[in-house]
């Protein structure tokens, strides 16, 4: 089962959504409050299962409705998704991908784990 982590960091306060085995698959930008964080996660946990699937790795690919996972290849040649809310916020960022199979699986494990998914402080 996963779990979101709050943390600290030097500049406010972010979430990570964590695999039943550990592993980091999504992480939330920056937010100024504790309220604000869990508000994020609330909206993940809300749009995450519902939300269509965008690849813009594809040339002339259709613009998909919010809430959506926006899936995208970065500088360095891997593949990422962003999660956007219904009104288009990002809400979660992926990490780097080496396959296109490896960040569809990153999608799919967000869509399971983040719907029932225990949230602890760090």
């Amino acid at each position: 089962m996963g779990k979101f982590v709050i943390k600290q960091t030097n500049t406010g306060i972010k979430f990570d959504l964590k695999a039943g085995n550990g592993q980091v698959i999504a992480t939330s930008e920056v937010y100024s409050s504790e309220d604000a964080c869990r508000n994020g996660i609330a909206s993940v946990q809300k749009n995450a299962p519902v939300a269509n699937i965008e690849d813009q790795t594809v040339e002339g690919y259709e613009t998909a409705k919010n809430p959506k996972f926006e899936i995208y290849a970065d500088k360095a040649g891997e593949f990422r998704f962003r999660l956007k809310a219904t009104n288009g916020q990002v809400i979660a960022t992926s990490e780097g991908y080496t396959t296109m199979a490896s960040c569809q699986n990153g999608i799919e494990s967000v869509q399971k784990n983040a719907v029932d998914a225990e949230i602890v402080e760090e």
